[in-house]
C-alpha cells in the first residue's frame, strides 16, 4: 500500500519554518561575572588541591564547628558508640580474665564463695550496658564494681577521664555551632541595590542597612572595598585587587548608632576609586563593591559580621532612597516594606573628576530639574482646571435638563392664562 502524501508541499513547509526561525530573536546571555561577596555575605572561594590536609587536623575543634550539622552530628553519635564498645571490650577482657564469664562460677557467687570483678556480667551485652552506666553516671542497681580486681578499678578511672573529654568537647562543638556569630549577622539586612546621587553638591555612593532585631549592635562600624582587576605597571595581573574607601560618618569614632535603618554614604572624591566612573561608563565597568558591617552582639558579648556586595548592575545612579522613618503618636515607627524603594532625582551623568573640574554642570542639572518639575506642575494645575470646567458644564446640563418648561392654557374666550407647574 503507498504512503499518503502530505497535503501541504514540503517546499512550503520548509519555507515556513524558516521564517518562524527568523521571526524569533535570539538573545545570547551575557555571562555573568563570577561574584566574590555574594549578597548573603557567603564567600564565592573554592579551595582545591590542598595537599597539607593534616593542618585541619591539628585545630581539630575549629574543624569539627564549621562543618556541617549532618556531618558534626554523625561524629558526635561515632564517638560515644566508639567509647561505649570499646570499654566494654575492655570490661568483658577483665571478666573473662578473671573467670567470670565460667559458668560455674556462677553457682560459687550465689554461696558466696566467689567474688566477680563486676557483678551481673556474664556476656559482651552485659560488658557493653555496664560501660554505658559507667560513662553516662547511670545504674539500675545490677551490675557494679568490687574491690577484687585493681584492673578494672584502674578501667574504671579511665572511662570517667574519656567520657569527660568527649562530653566538653562534643558538647562545647554543638554550644559554638549554636551560638555562632554569624547566625546573629541573618537579621542585618541590606538593600538590594545601591545608589549614587548628589548630596551636599558632591556625588555619593550609597546604601541602606538596617537591623532588625530589638537588641543592638554595640560599635557597629562600617567598611567598604573595591574589588576589581587590575594590571601594574609592570605587567603584573591582580585579579582580586582590594582597595579600601572611606565612609563618610560625622561621628569621629566612625562608629554607627544603628536603632533605625542608616543610608551610609561614600563621597566619591580624588581618593574614591569611583571618581573617573561616569553614568555611562559604570555598566562597562567590571568591579564589586563590598559592604563589611562589624559589631559586638549586645546580649552574647561575642563579635559578629555580616557581609554583602554590589556589582555594576547593581548601582543605581541618578537614585536616592525614600524615607522610612516617621513619628507616629510619640514613637519613631519604621516601614520595612519600603526598606529598597528609590526614587529617581536629578543628578549629573557625568563622573566626579568632570563635576569638580566643571561645577556649572550640578547647576544647570538642577536648573533643568527645576523647570521640568515646575512644567509638570503646570500641566497638572491646567489638567485640574479643565477637568473642573468639564465638571461644571456637564452639572449645568444636567441641572438645565431638570428645569420644568412653562405651559399654557387657552380658554374658549381667547384669553391666555399661563401657569408652572
Amino acid at each position: 500500500m503507498l504512503a499518503r502524501k502530505s497535503i501541504i508541499p514540503e517546499e512550503y513547509v520548509l519555507a515556513r519554518i524558516a521564517a518562524e526561525n527568523l521571526r524569533k530573536p535570539r538573545i545570547r546571555d551575557r555571562p555573568r561575572k563570577a561574584r566574590f561577596i555574594a549578597k548573603n555575605g557567603a564567600c564565592n572561594l573554592a579551595h582545591k588541591n590542598i595537599r597539607e590536609q593534616g593542618r585541619f587536623l591539628q585545630d581539630i575543634f575549629t574543624t569539627l564547628v564549621d562543618l556541617k550539622w549532618r556531618h558534626t552530628l554523625v561524629i558526635f553519635t561515632m564517638s560515644f558508640l566508639c567509647s561505649w564498645l570499646l570499654f566494654a571490650m575492655m570490661w568483658w577482657l577483665v571478666a573473662f580474665a578473671h573467670g567470670d564469664m565460667d559458668p560455674s562460677t556462677e553457682s560459687a557467687t550465689n554461696s558466696t564463695k566467689w567474688t566477680p570483678c563486676v557483678t551481673c556480667v556474664r556476656s559482651f551485652t552485659s560488658a557493653f550496658l555496664f560501660s554505658i552506666e559507667v560513662q553516662v553516671t547511670i545504674g539500675f542497681g545490677g551490675r557494679m564494681m568490687t574491690e577484687e580486681c585493681p584492673l578494672a578499678i584502674t578501667v574504671l578511672i579511665l572511662q570517667n577521664i574519656v567520657g569527660l573529654i568527649i562530653n566538653a568537647v562534643m558538647l562545647g562543638c554543638i554550644f559554638m555551632k549554636t551560638a555562632q556569630a554569624h547566625r546573629r549577622a541573618e537579621t542585618l539586612i541590606f538593600s538590594r541595590q545601591a545608589v549614587i546621587a548628589v548630596r551636599n553638591g558632591k556625588l555619593c555612593f550609597m546604601f541602606r542597612v538596617g537591623d532588625l532585631r530589638k537588641s543592638m549592635i554595640i560599635s557597629a562600624s562600617v567598611r567598604i572595598q573595591v574589588v576589581r582587576k587590575t594590571t601594574t605597571p609592570e605587567g603584573e595581573i591582580i585579579p582580586i585587587h582590594q582597595v579600601d574607601i572611606p565612609v563618610d560618618n560625622p561621628i569621629e569614632s566612625n562608629n554607627i548608632f544603628l536603632v533605625a535603618p542608616l543610608i551610609i554614604c561614600h563621597v566619591i572624591d580624588k581618593r574614591s576609586p569611583l571618581y573617573d566612573i561616569s553614568a555611562a561608563d559604570l555598566a562597562l565597568q567590571d568591579l564589586e563593591l563590598i559592604v563589611i558591617l562589624e559589631g559586638v552582639v549586645e546580649t552574647t558579648g561575642i563579635t559578629t559580621q555580616a557581609r554583602t556586595s554590589y556589582i555594576a548592575e547593581e548601582i543605581l545612579w541618578g537614585h536616592r532612597f525614600v524615607p522610612i522613618v516617621t513619628e507616629e503618636e510619640g514613637v519613631y515607627a519604621v516601614d520595612y516594606s519600603k526598606f529598597g524603594n528609590t526614587v529617581k532625582v536629578a543628578a549629573p551623568r557625568c563622573s566626579a573628576r568632570e563635576l569638580d573640574e566643571k561645577p556649572s554642570i550640578l547647576i544647570q542639572t538642577l536648573q533643568k530639574s527645576e523647570l521640568s518639575h515646575q512644567n509638570s506642575l503646570r500641566k497638572r494645575n491646567s489638567m485640574r482646571r479643565n477637568n473642573s470646567i468639564r465638571r461644571s458644564n456637564s452639572m449645568r446640563r444636567t441641572n438645565s435638563s431638570l428645569i420644568v418648561p412653562k405651559v399654557q392654557f387657552i380658554t374658549p374666550e381667547g384669553s391666555q392664562s399661563a401657569s408652572e407647574t
